[in-house]
């Protein structure tokens, strides 16, 4: 039997239920990846995504630099901030390609984006990442539309004002309109392709934020240990599968946005430097959408860390107030009585009221939890909160948490990098 190959772009079955309303959202993406060329499910559709990346990504951007060298140009068109604007951007594309290739190889759309598990979600986690996936799309599209019109107010203003100074071949009119088309194409390949793996990690990390929100409501209702410990495992491997298939794109992320901006810094900062928005202008717009990109993966992952640590704190408080309410016999388990009505403290109502909780959720809040009677008891409690305790999960980068902990020490490291190469640099100048 000749074994077929799901791509990312290859149609799934349709899940029942209130799946079948994200296909909008699905087909959009799935645009968006042929847009950039990444269907790879036979022989010349990977034979054509490969040319147009080398294209693009490679051979533009190394043509233009030669045939665009103007010795002659006066300072505002000389572009000297120009290879390394470049060289960033075509290795982060080249980063981003090779990574959505090897996913492309390996996963279909659906599996890749753990929607084949939502069949089994409440409606709230569907229609949840309905509207995610939806947001996602238009965050990608103003992402891509901001950078590409500043792009294009550059290009054009270069084009337009360097008149026959700059190089041109045969006719200066259609070669300008030429040269400036295939460096926009460019750019616009170039960056879209990194946002692209940014915004499919960010979609990843929120899917599972909702299923924590959800998983949160085992709290406020009768339960038992073993299917809560059931569904955080669930939780907790797709978190670990996140991490595994993301590692590498956000290491390298991290460490080339870190390189690129202290070349910039080093290139700007000199008095002899002589930076204005003419020279720098493409230096500006790439600096900002590698650092956009960098944040959209640091913050996404910082925050499904934080809701998954959350969970903690919320079955201890569980434990807690299950421990403490009063109940007639205390012989080492929570008794069961005859009622099923629910007890809770006699202040439960002036916490719920409260007006300054209105941002809290129901993972990361002040609020008493309902303890029903039958409940389970102490030692399993205990045990499930002691689990918790010692595994903790998150999202990790070769086994470093990306929590609010780590990107403070991220960020101290950052800023120690940057005084410290900007005191050599102001020694030098």
């Amino acid at each position: 039997m000749e074994d077929e190959r799901e791509t990312f772009l290859s149609k799934s079955p349709q899940v029942s239920g209130n799946l079948d309303n994200e296909g909008a959202e699905l087909k959009s993406l799935r645009l968006c990846l042929k847009w950039v060329c990444l269907d790879q499910s036979n022989l010349w559709r990977a034979s054509l995504s490969w040319s147009i990346f080398f294209l693009l990504a490679i051979g533009v951007p190394i043509g233009s630099h030669f045939a665009l060298d103007c010795s002659s140009c006066d300072e505002n068109h000389s572009r000297p901030y120009r290879p390394v604007v470049q060289l960033s951007l075509s290795i982060f594309a080249t980063i981003s390609f090779l990574c959505l290739s090897i996913w492309s190889n390996k996963h279909g759309l659906r599996k890749f984006l753990f929607l084949d598990q939502l069949s089994d979600a409440s409606e709230k986690v569907q229609h949840g990442y309905t509207k995610q996936l939806q947001r996602s799309m238009k965050l990608l599209l103003i992402l891509l539309l901001h950078c590409f019109v500043s792009v294009c107010a550059y290009k054009i203003w270069w084009y337009v004002s360097g008149g026959t100074k700059l190089p041109y071949y045969v006719n200066i009119y259609i070669s300008d309109t030429i040269l400036c088309t295939l460096e926009l194409c460019s750019w616009l390949y170039r960056t879209a392709i990194f946002f692209l793996v940014c915004i499919l990690f960010r979609v990843s990390c929120y899917l599972q934020i909702l299923r924590l929100e959800d998983f949160a409501q085992v709290f406020q209702k009768e339960t038992e240990v073993g299917s809560i410990l059931v569904e955080h495992l669930k939780i907790r491997r797709n978190l670990r599968i996140i991490s595994h298939r993301f590692r590498a794109f956000i290491f390298l992320t991290l460490v080339l946005v870190t390189a690129s901006q202290f070349t910039t810094l080093l290139d700007t900062v000199p008095s002899s430097a002589n930076v204005n928005i003419f020279k720098a202008g493409e230096l500006i717009v790439c600096s900002i959408s590698l650092v956009t990109g960098l944040f959209i993966c640091l913050r996404s992952a910082t925050k499904i860390t934080h809701k998954a640590q959350s969970l903690t704190s919320l079955a201890a408080k569980w434990h807690a107030c299950a421990t403490i309410n009063p109940f007639d016999n205390t012989d080492g388990e929570t008794p069961r009585a005859r009622t099923n009505s629910s007890q809770v403290f006699s202040m439960n109502h002036y916490w719920e009221s409260d007006d300054e909780e209105d941002g809290d959720d129901d993972l990361d809040n002040t609020k008493l939890v309902p303890i029903f009677t039958h409940t389970i008891s102490f030692q399993k409690r205990q045990a499930l909160v002691t689990y918790l305790e010692n595994n903790k999960a998150g999202i990790t980068v070769f086994g470093f948490m990306l929590d609010r902990t780590g990107l403070r020490s991220i960020f101290l490291l950052e800023l120690a990098l940057f005084l410290w190469l900007l005191k050599k640099t102001i020694d030098i100048s």
